[in-house]
């Protein structure tokens, strides 16, 4: 069934205001929730220690995953043809988005097995296979997926191998750039799951491996047996619980952070406020700061963003980007998008600096705010 959401009218623009809708047209004329809480961790260590600057690249531009260069924001490609967020997209329709982003600058993208499953990963590499060399594509394993839809996790290192099979012809290619645990199989030791990858780098069916959701034990143990290059995890200006050693661990170790979400799935983006009503069947619905009580208290934290936008002459998704990029020079957001105008977007969060001082203030702000449905800061440490 295709997932279907209600918004309800947005709150009026003021002059100053710059949103999605005032970049749209700016850009055409130039061409169940949980308990109401703060987190509870500071973040003085998060912030930028640097000089004012773009955000920090290591090479011309790029980040670096570990070992791995990539452009300084992903294209998360989930919701193109999976109907994960949106019903599900043509193929016509997306593949224009994925190599306009390349031509955008983008040369990270972001799949999955599971996300359709199989459509996506079906989609980026058709859309890819002209510029394969080009880019970085990353792409996840961990569900059982034998029958065709979607069972419980499986990270058995025969299943693995059948995943990775599968990828490499789906994705047009000999070789999977960045190789993910998509979530953590509680039957599988990690250390086994990474020994797996281990071999499969050794064949070249895969270059780099990754890890998802995980605690920073977890990370460790992995490691330790092959060299992890990214951690993949929600984070965003609201969902700030990996602040709670998973980030530190990552810089401690090497290790590069793409959070996914960066702009809380549109929210920070303009794209709700507090009228935002989902229907039942939507994934929205299920999201628990996505319920009414939480928009409503989350507009304080859209407001901050919309005040900081006029500051710097942003839009409140290229501010959200910015900021998340600005806590460390390892951190690469892979924000998904099926609309080629929010790409260009936000690839504009890369022309935004924040001073120390900035960085200071914004953080002051933001923690006066009361969270509602957020991951608390403990949940970090659990593997999810």
């Amino acid at each position: 069934m295709k997932k279907k959401h209600t918004i309800s009218e947005q709150p009026k623009e003021t002059s100053k205001q710059i949103n999605r809708r005032g970049f749209i047209s700016k850009s055409a004329l130039l061409g169940a929730g949980m308990a109401v809480t703060p987190l509870a961790f500071s973040s003085e260590n998060h912030a930028s220690t640097k000089k004012p600057m773009k955000n920090p690249a290591v090479r011309d531009g790029k980040r670096m995953l570990g070992t791995l260069e990539v452009s300084p924001i992903g294209l998360g490609c989930m919701s193109m043809k999976s109907g994960s967020y949106n019903p599900p997209r043509d193929k016509k329709d997306m593949i224009p988005v994925i190599r306009g982003a390349f031509d955008l600058g983008v040369t990270f993208f972001d799949t999955a097995e599971v996300y359709g499953p199989f459509t996506d990963e079906e989609l980026v590499g058709e859309a890819l296979q002209p510029i394969r060399d080009k880019v970085v594509i990353a792409s996840k394993f961990g569900f059982e997926l034998s029958t065709g839809s979607r069972g419980g996790r499986n990270s058995r290192p025969e299943n693995i191998r059948n995943a990775v099979e599968g990828m490499l012809k789906r994705l047009r290619t000999d070789r999977i750039d960045l190789l993910y645990l998509h979530r953590l199989d509680p039957n599988v030791p990690i250390e086994e799951v990474a020994g797996t990858v281990k071999d499969l780098i050794k064949e070249g069916k895969a270059l780099h491996f990754g890890l998802s959701e995980v605690s920073p034990a977890t990370i460790r143990k992995a490691h330790a047996e092959q060299k992890v290059s990214a951690l993949q995890s929600e984070y965003s200006i609201i969902q700030r619980a990996l602040e709670n050693e998973v980030i530190d661990t990552c810089g401690e170790l090497g290790i590069g952070f793409v959070p996914w979400g960066p702009v809380c799935r549109g929210f920070l983006g303009d794209k709700f406020n507090e009228y935002s009503r989902f229907s039942e069947d939507s994934r929205f619905a299920a999201v628990p700061y996505f319920t009414p009580e939480a928009i409503k208290a989350h507009m304080e934290v859209l407001n901050l963003v919309r005040e900081w936008g006029i500051k710097k002459d942003a839009t409140p998704a290229q501010i959200s980007l910015a900021w998340v990029m600005a806590q460390k020079p390892y951190i690469v957001p892979i924000p998904g998008t099926t609309k080629l105008h929010h790409v260009k977007e936000n690839q504009g969060a890369l022309d935004i600096s924040f001073t120390d001082t900035e960085l200071k203030g914004f953080r002051k702000s933001l923690e006066k705010i009361s969270l509602v449905g957020v991951r608390s800061p403990e949940t970090a440490l659990i593997d999810q």
